[in-house]
């Protein structure tokens, strides 16, 4: 298994940190525990982790204030962002992909982040009511500009990133994607095809039930470890482009998460996975 994956001319390693949940509950507000949210970002540093995601809508704002001050400046590490979503309460998730807004939440987020330039900036959603040529352009010309140096698209389709990859380069694709949830199978497939690394969301979430969840326990019990770990190796194995980035407000989950690292599923077992979904 390779330990390593490029993004742009970036090296990174294989297991990422996803900071949507270092903030209040429902990714809304700040942390109920500050000290603790700072904790977890360092400790994922110190754990060899150097690809940290995250997002202006995380809070909103409130996950690349705490990232500035926990690892500012960045040192070996790369922080990417993403641009695209508003959000006007708790619970509420709304596309604003326009190139207006869009530059200015690029600007926004080079100003919290305190940053000239951000390495990897992610079109954080397809806005139906703006034409994806619009959008993906503003990333373009922010790119040419030199506040952005990498772009990525998030919660794509293959049409979708067939369109840009005409258009220009992409490094990075970031979609809902697990041993549970396989919908994206085919946007990973055209990645792998290009070189473009693949960031799952919620890469150890989703639920199981009946075989499924005893397939999972079985295999976990038999490498002495908990199925979120057997979630994160099974992505690790299956696509030499994934970069899992599992998020959490805890040391004990972050932890355990980068131990998956460790665990090295047999034929059998990944077969067993792959017969999940």
């Amino acid at each position: 298994m390779n330990t390593t994956v490029r993004i742009g001319n970036y090296t990174v390693n294989r297991l990422g940190f996803g900071a949507m949940r270092i903030t209040g509950e429902g990714i809304w507000g700040p942390p109920p525990n500050h000290e603790a949210a700072i904790a977890v970002l360092k400790r994922a540093v110190e754990l060899g982790i150097n690809f940290i995601d995250t997002a202006d809508a995380y809070g909103p704002e409130v996950s690349e204030n705490l990232i500035r001050e926990a690892l500012y400046p960045y040192e070996k590490m790369i922080i990417a962002t993403k641009g695209g979503l508003r959000r006007p309460g708790p619970g509420y998730w709304a596309p604003d992909c326009t190139p207006e807004h869009l530059r200015e939440a690029c600007e926004a987020s080079l100003r919290r982040l305190g940053v000239e330039r951000i390495t990897l900036y992610q079109l954080h959603t397809v806005d139906a009511a703006v034409p994806f040529e619009d959008s993906l352009g503003t990333l373009m010309q922010l790119r040419e500009e030199g506040k952005i140096e990498h772009i990525g698209l998030s919660n794509v389709e293959v049409s979708h990133l067939e369109k840009a990859m005409a258009t220009t380069k992409i490094a990075t694709v970031q979609n809902s994607y697990s041993v549970l949830n396989r919908k994206h199978e085919a946007v990973l497939k055209l990645c792998e095809q290009n070189g473009i690394a693949f960031i799952p969301y919620f890469p150890i979430g989703g639920n199981a039930g009946g075989l499924h969840e005893q397939t999972l326990e079985a295999i976990a019990e038999k490498h002495h470890a908990t199925v979120r770990q057997i979630g994160l190796a099974w992505l690790l194995q299956h696509s030499p482009v994934i970069v899992p980035i599992p998020g959490t407000g805890s040391l004990a989950h972050l932890e355990e998460n980068v131990r998956a690292m460790e665990i090295a599923l047999d034929a059998e077992d990944v077969h067993r996975l792959d017969m999940i979904i």
